[in-house]
């Protein structure tokens, strides 16, 4: 009996930071007019995020890339409309470039008030943001399977979205200081790996029964099953500034998905690497982002990021055309040509303070970037 293919369809999931136009500062307290509207405009595709400066959006399940990227610029340019009539600004980046976490509250609901609660100064500074991608693969099983396979991929999509190079005023050297941050909670980091979907359930309900956490949304790994949707979810990825680099970022982790699906139905597989070899590779792309490259286990050599990228092109590319997203793929060569949006950021803030700028003149410069980056093109 011949197997069905799995869906792929697409949802991605981007939260923004919302700053002060004229001061370019985070809101401390977003006016609730501003997220009334936004809800009336996006109904469920918007939601308050743990920080009151914070504001995420979600695509609605799309069934390929170009419909996905359509409505994410959708969504991206209500918020800025609206914010824009208080003032107020959305950047696409995973941290704000000078701005204070102690400063921030947050916002007063059941599920943030028990977080609150429960994590303490590690929630506290929770002062991020990052993007996910959903993916529809309908067989649990088969999620379960390809969690484990597509992890060794997950350092190469964080090399391409690094937006987090600053932490309270600090170019603290890293290109996503974001999993820095992120990596104080408990259960993140790279996924488990399973032989089973029951096995895995079983993992989870002993979790579940000991009353520490509710249901799967509480497993914070960078890619895991959705505990809400038939998805496999990617969530290692920072804000990526520019829209298109969101766009080929999720192009990329689909089709990498049904390269790894075809081999599965091949009765082939991806080589399973332990996570202490990926998790190398994780940290050269938190620190390094494209600079430095990355370890290519099979041959025990670190090769330029470049390189890498074409060796997975030529794995996916049939995959791509298949899915229809090619262009969007292979946008990852201007990504790797021009930088990613920390890079842009560390440039821009040098060259100002080159120039002659003092360190908060050339902070700001840089948050005038985010805000018109995030916006461009659409």
């Amino acid at each position: 009996m011949k197997s069905v293919e799995p869906s792929f369809t697409i949802g991605i999931e981007e939260e923004y930071l919302l700053v002060d136009r004229e001061t370019r500062d985070l809101v401390v307290e977003a006016p609730d007019g501003l997220m009334d509207e936004c809800e009336r405009r996006l109904d469920q595709r918007v939601s308050r995020e743990f920080l009151q400066s914070q504001i995420e959006v979600g695509t609605s399940k799309c069934n390929n890339i170009k419909d996905a990227a359509e409505e994410l610029a959708f969504l991206r340019r209500n918020i800025s409309e609206v914010a824009n009539e208080y003032g107020l600004a959305p950047i696409a980046a995973s941290t704000h470039p000078f701005a204070a976490w102690g400063a921030q509250k947050h916002t007063p609901r059941e599920r943030y008030d028990v977080l609150a609660r429960d994590m303490q100064g590690v929630v506290r500074r929770l002062l991020i943001c990052g993007m996910h991608v959903h993916v529809g693969l309908d067989d649990d099983d088969l999620r379960n399977d390809l969690t484990g396979q597509i992890a060794y991929f997950l350092p190469h999509l964080l090399a391409l979205t690094t937006s987090s190079p600053f932490w309270k005023g600090e170019d603290t050297g890293l290109k996503s200081y974001r999993l820095s941050v992120f990596n104080e909670l408990p259960r993140t980091g790279l996924p488990e790996t399973f032989d089973s979907f029951d096995e895995y359930q079983r993992h989870l309900q002993a979790l579940v029964g000991a009353g520490v956490i509710e249901d799967g949304s509480k497993l914070w790994w960078d890619v895991r099953p959705s505990a809400r949707f038939p998805t496999l979810e990617m969530r290692i990825a920072d804000a990526c500034t520019a829209i298109a680099d969101s766009v080929t970022v999720a192009a990329i982790y689909v089709s990498l998905l049904r390269m790894l699906y075809t081999l599965k139905r091949n009765n082939q597989r991806w080589r399973r690497y332990a996570n202490m070899l990926i998790q190398e590779n994780r940290w050269r792309a938190q620190r390094y982002g494209l600079d430095e490259g990355l370890i290519d286990f099979g041959k025990g050599e670190i090769f330029p990021y470049a390189d890498l990228l074409e060796e997975i092109l030529g794995l996916i590319e049939e995959h791509a055309v298949a899915l229809d997203c090619w262009e969007e793929v292979t946008h990852a060569r201007q990504i790797v040509a021009r930088g990613t949006s920390a890079h842009r950021q560390v440039a821009i803030f040098n060259d100002a303070l080159e120039k002659g700028a003092e360190r908060p003149e050339a902070l700001r410069q840089v948050v005038d970037f985010l805000i018109e980056e995030t916006v461009n093109g659409l």
